[in-house]
């Protein structure tokens, strides 16, 4: 297999983990969510720190790094709090598509942050893919508009942390990003874990633990897809995660999109592939 190939490969992979991380959290039921993405970063924590023992590298990465690391994490944290509110809120697929929304927003920060320009393209996308986001949120005063804007403000989030890792770039190791961030978040959220906390069942401790090693799986499928092409090359194939969520959605809670949904999940879907498409290089004839 050639790079590209074994890129595509890494990041279906990295989707179905994502997506079963969103399907074990949902799962465990009605537990704080303060409770449930402690479970999800301690347990990424576990899984990192045997990779950075393992190659040695530092553990909470270079002095001249740490207030990058830090703003990633933190961040990445408010991401993924707001997200696994998102979750316990919506229908699955509608919290998972607009957890997606993260890639247009990095385009918006980037330009802000990193000076980075935008081109033509790049804004008719971002424009296309709002649009396909208010067909999901649907604004009114009902509660669910606001659930579906607390998922629009946590993929704002998301972006932020990769904004901050454009950023990084190679500096660290990517266990080490890994490692500091679910570090950060276990630490963090350790008081409000205790202060909030509610029992379990066995079955809520393994689907919380099980969700902790998929994002495992998402995150680290992410960075090594991603080590092996361009992300303007393979990126497109991430959103896989909407095929995969929206069949957890159906079979096991039996929960359907409705028509507005489905018709912002296509726009999403296809301000993507127009950006996709767009940054394939130009085959010379």
């Amino acid at each position: 297999m050639n790079n590209i190939t074994k890129g595509i490969i890494a990041l279906i992979i990295s989707s179905l983990g994502f997506s079963l991380m969103s399907l074990f959290v949902k799962y465990s039921g009605d537990l704080p969510t303060v409770q449930k993405a402690f479970f999800r970063n301690f347990v990424a924590m576990l899984i990192a720190l045997v990779l950075v023992i393992r190659y040695k590298e530092p553990l909470f990465g270079k002095k001249e790094n740490q207030g990058l690391l830090l703003l990633r994490s933190t961040l990445g944290l408010i991401g993924v709090i707001l997200n696994f509110y998102t979750l316990d809120k919506l229908v699955l697929s509608d919290a998972d598509i607009l957890n997606k929304l993260s890639p247009f927003f990095t385009i918006i920060l980037s330009a802000i942050f990193l000076k980075e320009y935008i081109r033509r393209f790049q804004m008719t996308s971002i424009i296309i893919a709002f649009i396909g986001a208010i067909f999901i949120i649907k604004p009114s005063f009902e509660s669910t508009s606001f659930d579906a804007l607390v998922g629009v403000l946590g993929a704002l989030a998301a972006a932020g942390a990769y904004t901050v890792l454009r950023v990084l770039g190679d500096r660290e190791k990517f266990y080490t990003v890994v490692f500091y961030f679910s570090g950060f978040s276990t630490v963090a959220l350790l008081p409000f874990f205790i202060y909030n906390y509610e029992p379990m069942t066995g079955e809520q401790l393994m689907f919380l633990l099980l969700a902790g090693v998929a994002a495992s799986v998402g995150q680290f499928g992410l960075t090594i897809a991603y080590s092996y092409a361009p992300a303007k090359e393979i990126s497109i194939f991430f959103y896989t995660t909407i095929i995969f969520t929206a069949m957890f959605s159906i079979i096991f809670f039996g929960e359907y999109p409705d028509i507005l949904s489905i018709i912002g999940y296509i726009i999403i879907f296809a301000a993507s592939f127009y950006m996709y498409m767009k940054n394939l290089p130009q085959k010379r004839t």
